[in-house]
């Protein structure tokens, strides 16, 4: 299972260039130590009965109509929603299919089952901005303290700021293998340490140095453009045949274990427990969640019905470019499809060169955002009050941080098991289990404001963190197994 680390690897960047660990927009000056998604100081939280905001009291059959929100319109927070989930995690697909199935026919229960893990994902984002319309709340972790209790918000913050350092290294490695291709299509042959070395010490040091991170603005388009691109690019390069065997026009250059290879397990191969292991990675694939109360908070006239809107308008084109990548990657290589899609192809294809520069150049501008939460998050859990986090401080522990994830990225060469694991279990419990808890608990708040709606809906919520439980524990034994 080779391919699986890096398919792994691939599944665990389910953000571009805005990064789901980091504020979605930065229309605002980001200020490195500024409070954010896994560090926001908490208000008190509530300790009787939720008093609904007037959104939530709309929902909730009251009369009353919002006046709250921000300045976003609905057309800008589906395109920066899109933004969001829409990232490099979307290349490790194919390889998902290549789990359970070999012929081209598997390719429609794996849609299916993008449809339908998209779909749950879309549910639990949604349930995470009506926790904040309910409660006041302005993060992921405050929607827990003012849900559940703030006593136990630092469980949403610690697998949170985990989740960041898993994504920080996984860019590492991903980094390392793609400008070492990319070398190579220049006709340089560097190793893959010394190319981690030079683009970490040349270009993410200075960048997650930086104090102020509003300059990156210009760069967030770069991670669904070169998305739309890429799909684009293997949909010509598929029905080209430029990769069919035989006579293919860059299948000689290609490694035996990266031509295509397709066999007879189609359709009904996704009864396979392998199936298992594209669910988990959509589990991860579709992680946006951090940024749902940033969503809800910047959407001008943010009723729950306007917020709703967005979501399911945002995961319904998100999952069509999900099946368009996934089919056609799949369809292109069959069984060897690897976890980067993008290592199938040939380093002297200059049209998919382009697309692995795409992607290169949204992976830099995306890893000082996702840096900053990582750093924060550790500081935010260990107490540190922002007024107390110098730039010498930052700068230190920036440069450590940096070391420790470099090394890692040098010393560990099959992330599998870890990945895998971590994916299985806090990427399930971010997505299914914990919004729905909170949902839960937001509802029995409200006493006897709740409708008979919200209190159904809330005891049927319960299925979906089952279901979470469920996907998550045959993941953590099949990943399991792989030791």
């Amino acid at each position: 299972m080779r391919f699986f680390s890096v398919c792994a690897l691939a599944a665990a960047l389910a953000t571009n260039a805005s990064s789901a660990f980091v504020p979605s927009s930065l229309s605002k000056p980001y200020v490195s130590g500024s409070p954010n998604l896994t560090g926001a100081r908490l208000k008190a939280s509530t300790t009787g009965p939720i008093q609904m905001s007037a959104s939530a009291a709309v929902e909730a059959g009251g009369s009353q109509e919002p006046t709250s929100g921000g300045t976003a319109s609905m057309s800008n927070e589906i395109f920066n929603l899109v933004k969001n989930i829409v990232g490099a995690g979307v290349l490790s697909l194919p390889a998902g299919i290549a789990t359970f199935g070999n012929a081209p026919s598997a390719v429609l229960p794996a849609a299916a089952l993008i449809a339908i893990i998209g779909g749950i994902s879309g549910y639990c984002f949604s349930l995470i901005g009506r926790v904040c319309s309910y409660t006041g709340a302005k993060s992921y972790r405050e929607a827990w303290a003012e849900s559940i209790g703030p006593k136990t918000s630092w469980i949403a913050a610690g697998t949170c700021t985990f989740k960041t350092a898993m994504a920080n290294l996984c860019y590492s490695m991903i980094l390392a293998d793609t400008f070492k291709a990319l070398l190579a299509t220049a006709g340089y042959t560097v190793s893959r340490s010394n190319t981690l070395f030079g683009i970490t010490g040349i270009v993410l040091l200075p960048l997650c140095l930086m104090k102020n991170l509003s300059s990156l603005a210009p760069f967030s388009l770069l991670g669904i453009i070169g998305m739309v691109f890429t799909a684009g690019a293997m949909g010509v390069r598929l029905l080209s045949g430029a990769y069919k065997a035989p006579g293919g026009k860059f299948l000689p250059e290609l490694a035996a274990n990266l031509q295509p290879s397709f066999g007879t397990n189609g359709a009904a191969a996704v009864f396979n427990p392998s199936s298992f292991i594209l669910i988990c990675m959509l589990s991860t694939a579709y992680m946006s969640h951090f940024n749902a109360p940033k969503f809800y908070l910047e959407l001008k006239d943010n009723t729950i019905k306007r917020y709703n809107t967005v979501v399911g308008t945002s995961f319904a084109v998100s999952i069509s470019i999900f099946i368009a990548v996934a089919a056609l990657g799949f369809l292109t290589f069959g069984a060897n499809s690897n976890g980067l899609i993008l290592n199938n192809y040939a380093n002297t294809d200059m049209l998919m060169s382009a697309s692995r520069i795409a992607v290169a150049i949204s992976i830099v501008f995306s890893y000082p955002l996702a840096f900053v939460g990582l750093r924060d998050g550790l500081l935010d859990l260990a107490n540190n009050p922002l007024e107390e986090r110098s730039n010498d401080l930052l700068n230190k522990l920036t440069v450590g941080i940096l070391a420790v994830i470099t090394a890692a990225a040098l010393k560990v060469k099959d992330l599998s098991f870890v990945l895998a694991f971590s994916g299985a279990t806090l990427g399930n419990a971010l997505i299914y289990m914990y919004p729905v808890f909170m949902f839960r608990a937001a509802v029995a708040k409200m006493g006897d404001q709740a409708t008979k709606g919200l209190k159904s809906e809330a005891k049927a919520s319960l299925f979906v963190a089952a279901l979470g439980v469920v996907m998550g524990g045959i993941g953590a034994k099949m990943a399991l197994s792989m030791l």
